[in-house]
């Protein structure tokens, strides 16, 4: 008996998505993919604003739907995509997160250190692809931008891509931030394929402009909000604090879970073993572990992992220039004395850093814009344009964390 592969997902934010081509079908079937369900989009932004529960797999069934009114648009234009590269670019935007670990960025580079999410990605899509007979192919090879139409990789990747299109606006829409709002229909309209690359036409400026500072926005009011970014570093912290504290056979800190593998017996490598473990991983093996955690004896880990649970989260001040070091001693030395602890111990508990947010890197970044009279010219360089170098440039901001 034939299996039906037609199906409709009703999605809050774009309606109704299609799924109707055999392989996507089996993509999404797979447990690889299905993961995906498990793994915040937002990591630990949830803490600020309630509504952000949402998942990377309503983001990818997202970017999937766009990518498919994009490529329609671009057909439409008179540009040649065959059916087949039309299911290999929907297949590339749907497992383009399937590298991210628990609480996505927040613990990006810390499970396997040095390890982007789009590494593990492509390894996942390698072994996916040898499991599928090699119907991946065509999308590992626009994924990582070896196919001949690089617009098809720009889709996917770029300063364009439908992957920003859907997470401003899906994030916008879960956590309520309006600001975030980008009219991603008449961008997906206005873009242009020339001299084989994505553009936008001339009439589609302001929609660019709109989508980057609404980026901007977005990074300060949601991705770097202080309470998200104090409580991402306190599970950083939490990491270290298991690893430093760990020694072979040491059961108080074993949890039963994969994660183990990865902050205990500590994988490096990517061998089939350890994309195996890591795709059993997801943010409920990491809540277990802070439950589990928070009755340790160690005083700084039971601590960090009661107070991400409570949400009771360190103290985070925000300022333009470099904290005095006298003050960071101060809060240091009152933490040290308050706790009983040492001054190693303290420093998981006052730490400072900084954050930077840029609109638009003119020097590595291309949004060509497309004139009727055939010039092409750079966002920033056109007439007025509101995003030029002062705009351009990254803002710097310096936080101290501190336990009070």
């Amino acid at each position: 008996m034939a299996v039906n592969t037609r199906k409709i997902i009703n999605d809050p934010v774009h309606g109704f998505i299609t799924i109707s081509d055999p392989l996507v079908f089996k993509i999404i079937s797979h447990p690889y993919y299905q993961r995906l369900r498990r793994i915040y989009q937002m990591a630990l932004a949830h803490l600020v604003y309630p509504g952000a529960v949402h998942t990377r797999l309503h983001h990818s069934l997202g970017a999937y739907h766009l990518i498919g009114n994009a490529i329609k648009e671009l057909c439409n234009k008179g540009v040649e995509i065959s059916a087949e590269e039309e299911t290999a670019a929907k297949v590339a935007i749907l497992l383009h997160d399937i590298g991210h670990g628990p609480f996505s960025h927040a613990l990006e580079n810390n499970l396997i250190p040095g390890t982007h999410h789009e590494t593990i990605g492509l390894k996942i899509m390698q072994l996916m692809n040898e499991e599928f007979g090699g119907e991946l192919q065509m999308a590992i090879d626009i994924f990582t931008n070896q196919y001949p139409k690089k617009y098809l990789h720009q889709l996917i990747s770029g300063q364009l891509d439908v992957d920003r299109m859907d997470y401003l606006t899906r994030d916008s829409f879960f956590t309520g931030v309006s600001e975030g709002v980008i009219g991603y229909d008449r961008i997906l309209k206005m873009l242009v394929v020339h001299t084989g690359e994505l553009m936008v036409e001339e009439k589609g400026i302001y929609s660019i402009e709109k989508f980057l500072v609404s980026r901007r926005l977005m990074y300060w009011q949601v991705y770097l909000h202080k309470t998200v970014l104090i409580a991402e570093k306190m599970l950083l912290n939490i990491v270290a604090r298991v690893r430093a504290l760990y020694t072979a056979g040491d059961k108080t800190l074993t949890t039963e879970t994969s994660l183990d593998y990865f902050l205990l017996e500590g994988a490096s490598e990517l061998t089939k073993e350890t994309i195996e473990q890591f795709c059993k991983l997801d943010d409920f093996d990491v809540i277990h572990a802070l439950k589990f955690w928070s009755r340790h004896p160690d005083k700084v880990l039971s601590l960090l992992c009661i107070n991400i649970l409570d949400r009771n989260l360190l103290k985070i001040k925000l300022q333009a220039e470099p904290f005095d070091k006298i003050f960071m001693q101060q809060k240091l030395d009152e933490v040290c004395q308050k706790l009983d602890i040492s001054k190693e111990e303290g420093n998981y508990l006052v730490f400072s850093g900084e954050a930077v947010n840029t609109m638009y890197k003119t020097n590595d970044e291309r949004i060509n814009i497309l004139f009727k009279d055939g010039q092409v010219r750079d966002i920033s360089q056109v007439d007025n344009a509101l995003i030029h170098k002062s705009l351009a440039s990254p803002i710097k901001k310096f936080y101290i964390c501190f336990y009070e």
